[in-house]
């Protein structure tokens, strides 16, 4: 077995952390201090704060980006009977929300170097139970939104954002999460914004939407104990908003460390027999949440234990796309109906990807993977 005592972490949040340790040391001591620590200014500025970062009116906190999407289907009214169109390819979050409000998911193909929903095709899966569509800006790569919001309009369909992996991507200049009618974030700690537990956001233009999610992740009320409607409890901790408010300042700056990086994989890796490399669209600006290569052959499972055995972790997102999971047997689709997902998922392999990844680190990483491939 091959020893390398420099091994490279998949993702590294520690490390970030250590650039703004007495920043974040000091925020949370004074939440501690301040005895309040659910709601308050801290929560409600950082939703000031990141609805002008993405550039909408208003921008609701929650605990999570999985309650993020559920408080927005609520709040469209999806329910028993509608379907909503969605990616097979990304994490049962996205398909989870539809099915617990008992609407039904229905998948659609991806583009084979995009790894997002193949938008063009999304017209041929409208029927009159289509209410929503919910594109997947998987990996940090922005959707085709032009074209998905003018099918939306012609069929009157809301679109509803998953940018848990794409905080700060940008589609002909504008910010994810602002184009649809809905945006959906998450801040769990390995996103590009992330925070220090569990979090999530809601980002729109309509005030009715905003007051409803609102009212919704807190028991159902605008007023305190008259409950107008069946809700949660999803409220983001005031120490998350602290963490969160400092970290959105850096943002940019992780983003663009980010593309640099994603930039020199593409230099270097576009060359490099028996992968290829992710594509960006025309028009899109990608924050590389992940960079994620294809590996010909059936040569996947093989390369990364190749590459382990030399000090680099990868991971695999995602394993088993959601058509073929257990729990939607039920839907009744089959082994090869939506072949470009079923492909991707036995041959994609994220590589190392943070802010702080050194020219070192990343030079290890493409001689490893060059030199398994020889």
């Amino acid at each position: 077995m091959i020893q390398n005592l420099n091994s490279i972490p998949a993702f590294d949040i520690k490390q970030q952390y250590t650039t703004i340790e007495a920043e974040i040391s000091a925020a949370v001591l004074e939440v501690l201090a301040s005895g309040r620590y659910i709601g308050g200014p801290l929560v409600e500025g950082f939703e000031q704060q990141f609805a002008a970062y993405i550039g909408v009116s208003d921008c609701v906190a929650c605990n999570s980006g999985t309650d993020a999407l559920l408080l927005a289907l609520r709040a469209c009214d999806i329910g028993l009977g509608d379907e909503v169109i969605t990616t097979p390819f990304t994490f049962i979050a996205t398909a989870e929300v539809i099915s617990t409000l008992d609407a039904t998911p229905v998948f659609f193909d991806i583009h084979p170097t995009t790894f997002n929903l193949d938008i063009k095709e999304v017209a041929a899966a409208i029927t009159p139970k289509t209410k929503a569509i919910i594109p997947v800006h998987l990996f940090g790569q922005p959707v085709d939104m032009t074209t998905l919001m003018d099918i939306a309009k012609q069929h009157n369909l809301v679109v509803i954002e998953d940018c848990a992996q794409s905080t700060g991507a940008s589609w002909f200049g504008k910010k994810v999460g602002s184009i649809g009618h809905i945006g959906c974030f998450s801040f769990y700690p390995t996103k590009n914004l992330g925070g220090c537990g569990d979090g999530g956001a809601i980002a729109t233009n309509d005030p009715t939407i905003a007051a409803k999610i609102r009212m919704l992740r807190d028991h159902g009320q605008k007023n305190r104990y008259i409950h107008e409607e069946i809700g949660v409890n999803s409220r983001l901790d005031a120490i998350q908003a602290a963490i969160l408010q400092i970290k959105l300042g850096y943002l940019d700056i992780w983003n663009h460390q980010r593309r640099l990086v994603a930039d020199r994989y593409h230099q270097i890796l576009s060359q490099v027999p028996g992968i290829i490399a992710p594509q960006e669209l025309a028009g899109g600006m990608g924050v590389w949440n992940q960079y994620t290569i294809r590996v010909l052959n059936g040569k996947r499972d093989w390369l990364r234990s190749q590459l382990q055995e030399r000090g680099v972790n990868t991971m695999v997102y995602y394993p088993y796309p959601l058509h073929l999971q257990p729990v939607y047997q039920s839907l009744g689709y089959k082994v090869g109906q939506l072949s470009e997902s079923e492909q991707a998922s036995q041959e994609v392999l994220s590589l190392p990807m943070f802010p702080e990844l050194s020219p070192q680190q990343q030079d290890q990483v493409i001689d490893s993977l060059k030199d398994c491939l020889s």
